[in-house]
């Protein structure tokens, strides 16, 4: 009669008077400890092929997803991602007429978060833009290529972002991060034509 560990993990270890049997001694040591670590797949796909029948995820399981880097825990209905792995900071490129390094604050930049479990986009640095017309239009889109799919919002986000109050009325502008992936930033006119445009801090759920 196999006995269990010593933590209440539910781990059988073969008795002395069991019949001897190293093979299944191993396997069932090895299948026990395995689904109490962190177990590694390529992708979702991956995970889901493998954790079948009597390997079957149970609650408390946790996977990594080493195409996404990110880990996963299975919550006894569904899996829920509790945080991602080091995610780089990504410069966007921008539309005509802004530069880099608005305010010294260093180039615009986007990279994902995970937070409790949700996915997130983050933004960091500013953008330069050095003229605008005598009636500039009320709304401006800052960057020449679209956000990867990956990063984009499933619906519209909308949050305040700071400006120069320098040749400007206000000190905020609206930003819309759309589902398109390009950003949309309202609020100019021939009183608001700030020099420097801030994205620092700003996160928004995916």
């Amino acid at each position: 009669m196999p006995i269990t560990d010593d933590y209440g993990q539910g781990i059988q270890i073969a008795a002395l008077t069991d019949q001897p049997d190293a093979g299944k001694l191993a396997k069932d040591i090895t299948n026990a400890l395995a689904q109490r670590g962190v177990l590694r797949f390529a992708s979702t796909s991956a995970r889901s092929a493998t954790l079948t029948g009597a390997a079957a995820p149970v609650e408390g399981m946790q996977t990594w997803l080493q195409d996404v880097n990110r880990l996963d825990v299975y919550d006894g209905t569904g899996w829920v991602a509790v945080s991602t792995g080091a995610s780089a900071w990504t410069t966007i490129l921008l539309a005509s007429g802004f530069t880099q390094n608005g305010n010294s604050n260093g180039n615009l930049q986007y990279r994902l978060l995970n937070i409790s479990g949700e996915e997130s986009l983050q933004f960091r640095g500013a953008v330069n833009r050095t003229s605008y017309p005598s009636s500039p239009p009320s709304s401006y889109v800052i960057n020449s290529t679209a956000l990867p799919s990956a990063v984009r919002p499933s619906t519209l986000r909308t949050v305040v972002i700071p400006c120069s109050d320098v040749s400007s009325d206000r000190i905020t502008l609206k930003l819309d991060v759309q589902t398109d992936g390009y950003l949309q930033v309202f609020g100019t006119g021939s009183s608001v034509k700030p020099p420097w445009i801030g994205f620092n801090g700003v996160i928004v759920s995916l």
